[in-house]
């Protein structure tokens, strides 16, 4: 047994510790973090260092469980930490005991480089307009001379190249010009790509195509409301926006929110569970159970987004380069936006900080890093029965709660909302802004099909955007299963005995046994969905597993082919899905990052993340602790009407229960309007929660009369 899974059964000290929150699940608070720093600090005491990252390391699950089901220790408090030592390679990591003040395993990781922190990024800008030879390349391209305040650059992680592997820490600066510090610079991109030493802080190599490429001399195209006035003003509307935002939609709850959250813990409708956030991930969604009638049921022990890739296809050099792991190289939790009330998000809100370790050891707070708020859900049941011209009717409205991050990537924003269902659905929507990524291109140049033109001097190049969901089920118990469903027509021909008019289709399910078997991929052929399941726990109807059906159509190939940079780096994306058994004994703490845990330069060779957990195959998955991933995304061709900023590109999945409640779970759901047929015969209005004589927050759009009367 490692030292980690010793500590699962240490009973807690807080002798000289920070408090600790109530909860093991929770984020580190500011006093940990700064606890942590000063730990390594006095470890490190003889070396100058930098720090990366100072996060939770969550309890295993054994320990978990044994604490909140079977009234065991309260797990110990750990963190984990990253930091960049002057004069060393790689990395320094370890973990620190908060609890008992110790640091109890720390080590020099060679070869590999830590994630990319937003302070990274911001300062890579200033290393390249001090860069000589970047000023030089500024005039070649067509810049006047001392204009180098005017350019910006977007760093961006290397991916890996092979003239300097892992062995120093870099990024690639994509570089740009602005008129004016209001402008959009990615209307007017340069040529050419500094290589940044963000440990040696400056410009080590500049790479620069064959072609060169002047800069546009077209005014550039900006988006903030001066601009759209110089675009569309006119003298009757000065401003150029369009009217229809003067006519506001407002969300009211006057008796408040119905949702409670004790600490990290949600309590909603019949959900529980507990809302956590990292560096990395953004939001974790933990320990999710579902109270059916009294019964508490677990569904998932850990749901998050644990990877993404955005590979670019562009084969010319350097634009192979392109392609981030935004989680694992920057962090969904690292480059989080503070969200505004009544923009962000809008209504009746409850927002929680995110707090992280700046490069000094000092907490850093992001203010409304996570916005949980409830949305109208339109309807979830109704009926009317056309015997009596419909008045006979049961019509059920119902309500959602919606907990979201956004994060921006350079150019990119991703939204993500986590949606909860009064009828047990889990729902993942995603929506894409932000801004294209750019690249300079001459006016009689032929771009080829790698990408589009969006506006004068202006490529911008085919990308496609997958993530990895990462499910850990707990449905009904710790041992479950999964299977694709796909549709299928009657293998019996018409006119056969068995299928004589041809008309018979059903259900095929395909229990995965062994990892290999969960190597699967979408076909819409089939209206393939996949099944997670508890195989002990049978419908006492249907005789089915209680069940968590995955639908999820937006499930674009990889591209790239075999052999490439993109396939190596982010194996994960050549399949649909991927099942892996579960062991709180691998690390100590699980099976996460399914690109390693250090992802930034490196070369995608060896047995690392998802390759080492699928190995031969052969490893069982079939009624055990299992890790379910799923890869799902889009493709982008771009348009001109995706600049110079994109509006919202929306995809979504989710995840619903089959098999686990008797009968349609919403039934114990006020109605918002029902009338049964004896009331409708005895002129009797029954419940009325919605009609304009009740409803004294709807109205008529253009005030008719007697549209409603019953």
């Amino acid at each position: 047994m490692n030292r980690l899974s010793q500590l699962a059964s240490q009973t807690v000290s807080s002798v000289g510790s920070p408090p600790a929150p109530d909860h093991p699940l929770d984020p580190l608070s500011p006093l940990e973090i700064k606890s942590v720093s000063a730990l390594v600090k006095k470890e490190y005491k003889h070396k100058t260092i930098i720090f990366n990252t100072i996060t939770l390391r969550e309890p295993i699950k054994r320990a978990y469980y044994e604490w909140k089901e079977k009234n065991g220790p309260k797990p110990p408090r750990l963190a984990y930490f990253v930091i960049v030592a002057e004069g060393d390679t790689g990395v320094h990591e370890g973990i620190v005991d908060i609890s008992n003040q110790t640091v109890i395993e720390f080590k020099h990781t060679d070869a590999v480089q830590p994630i990319l922190t937003p302070s990274d990024l911001q300062e890579t800008e200033e290393i390249v307009r001090n860069d000589p030879e970047v000023a030089r390349q500024c005039e070649i391209v067509g810049l006047p001379p001392n204009s180098m305040d005017k350019i910006y650059c977007d760093a961006w992680t290397i991916g890996y190249d092979e003239r300097w592997g892992a062995s120093r820490r870099l990024q690639q600066a994509l570089m740009y010009y602005r008129s004016d510090e209001d402008d959009s610079h990615y209307s007017h991109p340069l040529d050419f790509c500094p290589i940044v030493d963000m440990n040696a802080k400056k410009v080590i190599f500049i790479d620069i195509p064959s072609k060169r490429r002047k800069i546009s001399t077209f005014k550039h195209s900006s988006f903030h409301p001066k601009h759209i006035a110089e675009k569309f003003g006119t003298k009757e509307n000065p401003s150029g926006f369009r009217q229809d935002n003067d006519f506001p939609i407002n969300i009211t709850q006057p008796d408040g929110v119905s949702f409670k959250l004790d600490g990290h813990v949600m309590s909603w409708s019949n959900f529980k569970f507990h809302i956590g956030f990292n560096y990395r991930e953004g939001i974790v969604l933990s320990d999710m159970t579902w109270n059916d009638h009294g019964n508490v049921r677990p569904l998932f022990h850990r749901i998050s987004l644990c990877e993404m890739v955005v590979p670019y296809g562009c084969p010319d050099f350097p634009h192979q380069r392109k392609h981030a792991l935004d989680i694992g190289e920057y962090g969904a939790g690292n480059c989080t936006n503070p969200l505004a009330l009544g923009c962000d998000c809008k209504g009746v809100i409850h927002y929680m900080d995110a707090h992280f370790a700046d490069k000094n050891g000092d907490a850093a707070t992001v203010k409304n890093a996570i916005c949980i708020h409830e949305e109208d859900d339109g309807l979830l049941f109704k009926h009317s029965d056309f015997r009596d011209d419909f008045q006979t009717t049961v019509t059920t409205r119902g309500k959602k709660l919606i907990v979201s991050q956004i994060f921006t990537a350079a150019n990119y924003e991703y939204c993500l909302y986590w949606i909860f269902r009064q009828d047990g659905t889990i729902k993942l929507e995603v929506r894409l802004t932000g801004i294209l990524n750019t690249y300079v291109c001459s006016e009689d140049e032929d771009i080829g099909p790698w990408g589009t033109r969006v506006y004068p001097n202006v490529n911008a190049h085919n990308h496609q955007h997958l993530f990895s969901l990462r499910l850990h089920p707990r449905i009904d118990g710790d041992n479950n299963s999964a299977a694709t469903s796909d549709a299928r027509p009657s293998p019996h021909p018409t006119g056969s005995k068995e299928n004589k008019y041809g008309n018979g289709f059903y259900c095929e399910k395909t229990t995965f046994k062994t990892v290999g078997d969960s190597v699967t991929n979408f076909e819409s052929a089939t209206a393939r969905t996949w099944d997670i399941f508890n195989p002990n726990s049978l419908h006492k109807y249907s005789g089915k597993p209680a069940t968590y059906k995955l639908v999820s159509t937006f499930c674009s190939p990889l591209l790239a082919q075999e052999g490439s940079l993109v396939r190596k780096r982010a194996c994960w994306a050549a399949n649909t899905t991927q099942v892996i058994p579960y062991s709180d004994d691998n690390h100590g703490y699980g099976k996460l990052y399914p690109s390693g845990d250090h992802v930034a330069q490196w070369s995608g060779d060896g047995a690392i993340g998802m390759r080492e957990w699928i190995g031969e195959g052969k490893d069982k998955v079939e009624n055990t602790d299992i890790v379910f991933f799923h890869t799902f995304g889009i493709t982008h061709f771009p348009a001109p009407e995706d600049f110079p900023v994109m509006p919202t590109e929306i995809f979504d999945l989710q995840l619903r229960p089959r098999n686990i409640h008797t009968e349609n779970p919403v039934l114990d759901v006020k109605p918002s309007y029902a009338r049964t047929t004896s009331e409708v015969k005895a002129g009797k209005k029954g419940v009325d929660t919605c009609s304009l004589n009740v409803d004294k927050t709807s109205r008529l759009a253009f005030g008719e009369k007697d549209c409603c009367k019953k």
